[in-house]
């Protein structure tokens, strides 16, 4: 099960995030976190310190890597470097599991111990001085969408993504590779246009989005967010003790966490089995082609060279068709 966790800066989307991850793993659930945010902030809600943050591997720097063990034997891609972002898989690519081990986990993945079980932690990496002038972030996350485009994941099987609810995600088409999107708004009018922005890029791809209110004190918040969101409100995550603690940089037990809190939590797991079951694999597979159709036209048929249309198997849908066993070595 895919899932991403969007919102603007300060809507609390990445603590949410955090205890959804940490709500999964306690629950004996096999996770993968990936942090795609330009910020970068995962790490440390999981429970890690500035300096193990600092020190994770980033998928941005394994591209190359990723790209090559992705290819795997796949005919219509003779390169890694004839590979961009919206490269979709076909007959002989590599494909990823969220339980398995294979080479581009062991180079980026890290393994983060909670209170209660355990999850894998991707980041894209920082967005660096170096960047400026050179590179916009959605390059940075480039690394995310091929490993989305290539993943095949089954129920109790997450991946959970804390990005940007900016432009970014939506040149590329990275916005529908989850099954389930929460945006994570207050009851501000800055909160809202957020939610209003992510439903009008969105909405013309079937992407299954929830909103949930955070930092609702009173009736007055909440009706605000039901007259502005609408039935796109799943639910409301109320103020916290526990939350609180984890930002003076405490780390409490997720088993103290309020319980109507973590009922929340349980909520937004109920709604992704329910989104998995209307998964369609090759509506999916569709959209990859489509973003990868118009991006090669945009920019990647220039800066590779050649026509990437031609990387696109017409046969193949993504976990319906067999291809390339992953954990392979390259």
């Amino acid at each position: 099960m895919k899932i991403a966790f969007v919102g603007k800066g300060g809507s609390g989307k990445t603590t949410l995030s955090a205890l959804f991850i940490r709500h999964l793993a306690a629950a004996g659930c096999p996770v993968i976190a990936v942090d795609a945010d330009i910020n970068q902030h995962l790490g440390p809600a999981l429970g890690l310190t500035d300096s193990q943050a600092a020190a994770l591997p980033s998928l941005g720097a394994h591209l190359p890597e990723i790209k090559e063990y992705l290819r795997g034997s796949n005919p219509l891609i003779p390169s890694a470097e004839a590979m961009i972002k919206t490269t979709p898989p076909g007959r002989g690519s590599r494909l990823l599991r969220i339980v398995e081990e294979n080479p581009v986990y062991a180079a980026c993945a890290r393994p983060i111990a909670l209170d209660e079980g355990s999850v894998r932690l991707l980041a894209t990496g920082a967005f660096t001085e170096e960047d400026l002038g050179v590179a916009c972030y959605h390059s940075k996350v480039g690394a995310v969408e091929l490993l989305l485009n290539h993943l095949v994941d089954g129920p109790e099987e997450y991946l959970v993504t804390d990005m940007t609810a900016g432009s970014d995600s939506f040149a590329s088409g990275l916005f529908t590779r989850f099954d389930l999107t929460f945006l994570v708004a207050e009851p501000t009018r800055k909160g809202v246009s957020v939610y209003r922005q992510y439903k009008e890029y969105a909405q013309d791809f079937g992407v299954e989005l929830r909103v949930v209110g955070n930092k609702v004190q009173t009736p007055d918040d909440l009706a605000f967010l039901r007259r502005e969101v609408g039935d796109d409100l799943l639910t409301t995550f109320g103020q916290s003790d526990w939350v609180r603690r984890l930002e003076r940089g405490d780390e409490p037990a997720l088993r103290s966490l309020e319980p109507s809190n973590r009922a929340v939590l349980e909520q937004l797991r109920q709604e992704v089995g329910a989104a998995y079951a209307l998964r369609d694999p090759a509506r999916y597979t569709a959209q990859a082609v489509h973003f990868h159709l118009r991006n090669a036209e945009s920019w990647g048929n220039a800066k590779v060279g050649a026509d990437l249309s031609t990387q696109v198997d017409e046969g193949f849908v993504l976990g319906v068709t067999e291809a390339e066993p992953a954990g392979a070595g390259v």
